[in-house]
């Protein structure tokens, strides 16, 4: 349970966390779609990266996907 609360901001939509996106994509998809176009559809490399996102608090995961995504 403690899991799912952790990475409760990975599965709101973009729009939920961010005011500048009105997409209803989930931010994890977001993310994942992102990192795969950047290394070249590498599955191994954005696991890394995925899991990477789970540790992280919901601030941390805010800054980076925002960085990551704007």
């Amino acid at each position: 349970m403690a899991e799912a609360i952790k990475t409760a901001m990975l599965d709101k939509q973009m729009q939920e966390v961010f005011d500048w996106s009105d997409s209803e994509t989930p931010l994890r998809d977001a993310m994942w779609d992102h990192v795969m176009d950047d290394n070249g559809h590498d599955t191994m490399k954005t696991i890394k990266a995925a899991k990477d996102w789970e540790s992280m608090s919901d601030d941390q995961l805010k800054k980076t996907a925002e960085e990551m995504l704007k």
